[in-house]
């Protein structure tokens, strides 16, 4: 309490605030020294109260009804790789990143120990701030090398990589065009920067043309983006076309490679790799640390001034903290480990190839999947799709559904990630118990409208 305070007297900031009160006063008005808010009635403003948990509350008690668990935020008991343990009960393990199996690889975990000892688990501050170190260095290089390009940087989420790096390049009198199945990452971007966002149909070049076509000119930076390989359908561009539609009407191109990395082309460079694509050609590779590389945080790689202007300008650069050491020791290992290793890509392409043929030969919806670490079992209806996970969990697979707001209305899916580490039984196990359980759920008509009418009867009850 200031002494004016305590003698009874106005402080020096409520004289100011009261006579800014008086000189906004009408003449003839009397000021009120304490204005009373009126209040227009009770609203809810219970967090319960938002349509999104509304949303999440109904499907619960549904799953409820149904005697069927709920797949988020589960807990593994171990290291979760193609095998892992899910309360108490061991399982196949189709919800891993882990795409080379490299999690947990000694060489990585005696290399992050020995980091950790010399550096700690912090760098404490932005690097802007706390300055930079040399696992920084040795990460940025190696990544550089991986796409010929300048230069990198890496930072400490993937999410947050892609968001800072579109508000630092764009704005207001500028384009986004993206793929319409994007990752989040980039929708949340365009929007922030306040740039101008349109989407062409998925991998419809022909349709990117025509957006571009008519509508380049009335902007004055256009950026294209695409994801090398998307992670809901285990699909992917036309590389060679996109590279030529952005020269063709002068535009960037990012091209998200995040699961593409350690997964397409003979040495799992990714999809330029694949595509026989000169890399330079992509202006902007965006990548994430936390599938092939086995650690966490997101980076870009491109030209040096490119680089050079987002450690100046990024927000998730600027203003967050550094990569610690652990990470970037992990990610930098793995990294020398695919290199080393090339039969981990030959394995896990052919178990992907493997996963998708017997899907096809069951009969079961795979969509337009590459048959490469990612493929979906498509069955359309939101529920239907978490009780065949659930049936499958309790057989001792793993795969993890996805639902609307993740994919689009009415293509709700269980999405099957491979490993360099499965085995032919796993796969095939896992192919034989989807169908058996699909079937059965068919048989029994299942759908939304038979759990609806059993909850309500569970309510009335």
């Amino acid at each position: 309490m200031t002494d004016e305070a305590a003698r009874g007297r106005l402080t020096r900031g409520a004289k100011a605030a009261l006579l800014d009160t008086m000189r906004k006063v009408r003449v003839g008005e009397k000021p009120s020294v304490v204005a009373s808010v009126p209040r227009a009635g009770r609203h809810d403003v219970s967090f319960a109260s938002l349509p999104a948990y509304r949303q999440l509350s109904t499907q619960r008690a549904l799953a409820d009804v149904m005697d069927v668990s709920i797949p988020f935020y589960r807990t593994h008991d171990v290291r979760a790789g193609a095998q892992s343990v899910i309360g108490g009960s061991a399982v196949i393990n189709f919800a891993s990143y882990d795409y080379l199996g490299l999690n947990g690889r000694p060489e990585i975990t005696r290399a992050v120990a020995a980091a950790t000892a010399k550096w700690g688990t912090s760098v404490s501050a932005s690097r802007i701030t706390a300055g930079e170190r040399s696992f920084h260095h040795e990460l940025e290089h190696a990544i550089a090398d991986i796409y010929e390009t300048e230069a990198s940087l890496a930072f400490v989420s993937g999410h947050a990589t892609a968001i800072s790096t579109i508000a630092a390049l764009l704005g207001p009198r500028d384009l986004i065009i993206h793929d319409s199945l994007i990752h989040n990452c980039v929708v949340v971007g365009a929007q922030l920067c306040g740039a101008t966002r349109r989407s062409f149909a998925h991998n419809d070049m022909k349709a990117l043309t025509d957006v571009l076509a008519t509508t380049r000119d009335r902007f004055e930076r256009v950026l294209i983006v695409s994801e090398g390989l998307y992670s809901m359908d285990g699909d992917g561009p036309d590389l060679a076309q996109l590279v030529n539609i952005k020269e063709q009407f002068d535009c960037w191109l990012m091209v998200d490679d995040a699961h593409g990395l350690g997964v397409l082309g003979k040495t799992g460079k990714g999809i330029f790799e694949m595509a026989d694509v000169d890399p330079k050609r992509v202006d902007i590779w965006l990548g994430t640390m936390s599938k092939t590389l086995v650690s966490c945080g997101g980076y870009i790689a491109g030209s040096r001034v490119l680089i050079d202007y987002l450690k100046l300008t990024a927000p998730g650069m600027v203003y967050s903290v550094g990569l610690p050491a652990p990470a970037a020791v992990a990610a930098f290992t793995a990294i020398r480990l695919m290199q080393r290793e090339p039969e981990r890509v030959a394995r896990l392409q052919a178990n992907g190839q493997r996963f998708l043929q017997r899907a096809r030969d069951a009969g079961l919806n795979v969509g337009t999947s590459w048959g490469y670490a990612v493929t979906p079992v498509i069955l359309g209806d939101s529920f239907r799709t978490l009780m065949l996970a659930d049936r499958l969990l309790k057989r001792g697979y793993n795969a993890f559904p996805i639902i609307p707001p993740g994919v689009p209305e009415q293509s709700a899916r269980l999405r099957f990630f491979i490993s360099s580490e499965h085995t032919d039984e796993q796969i095939d196990g896992a192919v034989a118990a989807a169908l058996e359980e699909l079937t059965l759920l068919q048989s029994e008509s299942q759908s939304l409208g038979t759990m609806a009418k059993l909850m309500m009867a569970k309510i009335k009850s």
